[in-house]
């Protein structure tokens, strides 16, 4: 059994008969693990002597969270642009359901014009929790995160702004592009964020601008519910969310991760 060096790329993924597997991507390959995400996460990587071309696989959602928690606002700039305000005391949160959840290059599906006008792209660092967690101090927030990866905060802009709270705008199907992997060992309060909108740069900030800090938002969110292995925590989006329409393809790049690419249909 091997440990997890530093940083090293984990990616959830199908193989040609339908099983799902996790394994360590190695160049344009990938070394199949026996490990359940709980065991790797406690440094438990399970080789099973199998690789594989990544191109033969179907990539996956990098984790099956038991919950999607966004932190909403957490850039000053993206408060003002969307009739919000950062707050410098306490998060604004919400929900998205599992069933939003698509992954690397799998379709963004826009809902009927009868239910939503206006749907725009947030591009977002997101943090897998490594281990469970409830009341967790500040000081040692960054301890129950396994890694990083990409998250699209996909969202109906006109429905977060008539109903009281972001549930509808936020939770449709194909909403939350998460992926392509999972990195860890990185310093998730100084990465930068760019989204692209046709190969147009529209989105250009860094985890380093947030108005609450990363193990802030993580000791908070656990005095509320408790972290499970897996959970995902989207950290929020910087400024330039814009609309998108059908035929769009929507990348958001980050630094020492790689990129999220998604076509809206």
């Amino acid at each position: 059994m091997k440990v997890l060096q530093k940083t090293q790329t984990i990616v959830r993924y199908q193989n040609d008969k339908g099983k799902v597997f996790y394994g360590v991507v190695e160049g344009d390959e990938i070394l199949q693990l026996s490990s359940n995400f709980t065991e790797i996460a406690n440094n438990e990587l399970k080789y099973d002597g199998i690789k594989l071309k990544y191109s033969d696989v179907k990539v996956l959602e990098p984790v099956a969270p038991s919950k999607v928690i966004n932190f909403g606002w957490t850039y000053a700039e993206h408060a003002r642009e969307t009739g919000g305000k950062a707050n410098l005391k306490e998060p604004f949160m919400f929900l998205k359901p599992a069933s939003s959840l698509i992954p690397n290059e799998e379709d963004i599906i826009l809902p009927s014009s009868d239910l939503t006008k206006q749907v725009e792209m947030e591009g977002e660092v997101a943090l897998i929790i490594g281990k469970r967690g409830k009341n967790i101090k500040e000081e040692e927030a960054l301890d129950y995160v396994f890694g990083c990866t990409i998250f699209n905060d996909v969202t109906a802009r006109d429905l977060t702004k008539t109903d009281p709270q972001f549930t509808r705008g936020k939770g449709f199907d194909t909403f939350g592009p998460l992926g392509p992997w999972v990195v860890t060992g990185l310093d998730p309060t100084n990465l930068r964020i760019v989204t692209t909108l046709n190969g147009k740069i529209v989105q250009d900030g860094n985890t380093n601008q947030m108005s609450l800090s990363i193990p802030f938002l993580i000791s908070w969110v656990s005095q509320i519910m408790t972290l499970e292995p897996g959970d995902v925590l989207a950290t929020g989006s910087p400024s330039g969310s814009c609309p998108m329409k059908a035929g769009d393809v929507v990348t958001v790049e980050v630094e020492n991760i790689g990129k999220l690419c998604n076509y809206v249909l």
